[in-house]
């Protein structure tokens, strides 16, 4: 059985994987490339980045340091092949890696002692390490995707002037126990 923790962090980077795809699907493909100058990354370095660090830290996850040996972290800000598909399919395979690890963790291994550059971390300290870097990522994917659509941004969350219908709406409810990302999360046939 899951612990709390473990079933709280897991439905924490789903969400924010959920917020960067929301964003993807309001780019064009080229606006998934632009960079503001050559110094700035674009979406597609930052998922390039995320990719690589999340197949380091996550592959082996309990036996082996989380800076493989054969990540070239100075290659993934470094712009490659230039079409969704190559930029979804390493955001996919990273997130896949991450939740596979999560997955298979028991409430246990929370306590036990892994290493990121030779540093020991449990593995809660570790898990709050990348819960705290992957979401600093995704909002600079969103920062982008909103600045690239403009007036045709569509929130991903309460939309400006709209806090108070959203709290209306939300108090109007009886309470209930329920994780915040649970209406982010609802599978299309829960709708």
């Amino acid at each position: 059985m899951k612990s709390n923790y473990l079933e709280s962090t897991i439905k924490q980077f789903e969400y924010y994987k959920l917020l960067g795809e929301k964003t993807f699907l309001q780019l064009s493909d080229e606006q998934l490339y632009w960079q503001y100058n050559p110094e700035s990354n674009s979406i597609a370095i930052i998922v390039k980045h995320l990719w690589g660090n999340m197949l380091s830290r996550w592959t082996d996850f309990l036996t082996a340091d989380g800076e493989k040996e054969w990540r070239n972290r100075d290659a993934e800000f470094e712009t490659e092949d230039k079409t969704r598909e190559a930029l979804l399919l390493k955001w996919n395979e990273g997130w896949n890696c991450l939740f596979s690890a999560l997955n298979n963790l028991q409430e246990e291994d929370l306590v036990k002692t892994i290493y990121i550059r030779n540093q020991g971390h449990t593995v809660m300290e570790a898990i709050n390490r990348q819960l705290a870097h992957y979401p600093y990522h995704v909002g600079q994917i969103v920062f982008l995707g909103k600045m690239l659509c403009n007036e045709n941004w569509q929130s991903l969350s309460i939309s400006k002037g709209n806090s108070k219908n959203y709290n209306t709406e939300k108090f109007s409810n009886p309470k209930e126990k329920k994780h915040f990302t649970d209406e982010y999360l609802k599978k299309p046939d829960q709708n």
